[in-house]
């Protein structure tokens, strides 16, 4: 892809450069993770057991608390994928290890979800045999190419995704669910008036029929429902009569005339948005929207 800068009307296209090494996009991309894809940073280099031996390159907890490995491709590294996949062996087999690098880096006691780790691999370019064979894998593998531009101009772009025990929507071909061992959307709407679960099915359709290049993923959490891109924009809890809604946007970026929206990052929530949305109405579904809307095109 071709990038453009304005010059007073004018148009120059960026020159491509490059990080000096494979060390120096790995700083920089853990300098930047939650930026990039809202996952908390825990380690670099991280040694695992001597029974499996080698080095995470780099180790996070994301915003659904689901651990993530990321590892980056430098070059011909053609065993990336391979070598991915032996480091979530890993991270299964030591669960109690990740558990405790959590509590002593983030200083807080977190339930980790292990139901659904992800393993996120970062390279300039990958040939079709990578994105072919995480098709043929019930992993969570995520590849992502970069470009580095002049004028400190980063792109990051999302080229394959293979999530475990993914169904397609074939209503909306760009759309990935998922569905947990312990958790399901259903089950979440069971406590709901049935005035709510219909508000809940058509907030739900026009979240994942947004337009993307990316696909969006729908995550049913214990409490809630969360919808992300390369990063989560949107976390719906289901009530009785009524949906919680929590968006990335903060609410001082918001024109909210009806009073709708409230402040609620320092105050404890589920999910990790910082402005809050109680929405009882489909009446108020379309105003809703439009905030959902810019904290979705946030995370792109």
């Amino acid at each position: 892809m071709t990038l453009f800068t304005n010059k007073n009307g004018s148009l120059e296209i960026l020159k491509k450069k490059d990080f000096r090494n494979e060390k120096e996009l790995q700083r920089f991309v853990e300098s930047n993770l939650e930026t990039l894809f809202n996952v908390r940073f825990l380690a670099t280099e991280f040694v695992i057991s001597e029974k499996h031996g080698g080095r995470i390159d780099s180790l996070g907890l994301d915003d659904n608390d689901s651990p993530v490995i990321i590892e980056y491709k430098w070059g011909e590294k053609d065993n990336i994928i391979n070598q991915g996949l032996f480091y979530l062996d890993w991270l299964i087999d030591h669960k109690g290890d990740f558990q405790v690098l959590v509590e002593k880096i983030l200083k807080e006691k977190i339930q980790v979800e292990y139901g659904s780790p992800r393993l996120i691999l970062i390279a300039q370019s990958f040939n079709k045999y990578d994105q072919f064979a995480i098709n043929r894998m019930a992993e969570n593998i995520e590849l992502w190419t970069y470009s580095l531009y002049e004028n400190n101009t980063f792109e990051l772009r999302s080229i394959a995704t293979s999530q475990a025990k993914k169904n397609k929507d074939t209503s909306a071909s760009k759309v990935t669910q998922i569905s947990y061992d312990d958790y399901s959307v259903d089950r979440l709407l069971e406590k709901a008036e049935p005035n709510i679960k219909e508000l809940f099915d058509e907030l739900r359709e026009r979240v994942l029929n947004f337009e993307s290049e990316q696909e969006i993923e729908e995550l049913p959490r214990k409490h809630y429902v969360a919808y992300r891109t390369n990063r989560a924009f949107l976390y719906v809890s289901i009530q009785v009569s009524a949906l919680k809604i929590h968006i990335i946007i903060n609410q001082k970026d918001l024109n909210d005339p009806k009073g709708m929206t409230r402040d609620v990052s320092k105050v404890g929530h589920y999910g990790y948005g910082n402005t809050e949305i109680i929405l009882k109405s489909m009446d108020d579904l379309e105003y809703v929207m439009s905030f959902v809307k810019q904290s979705y095109l946030e995370s792109c």
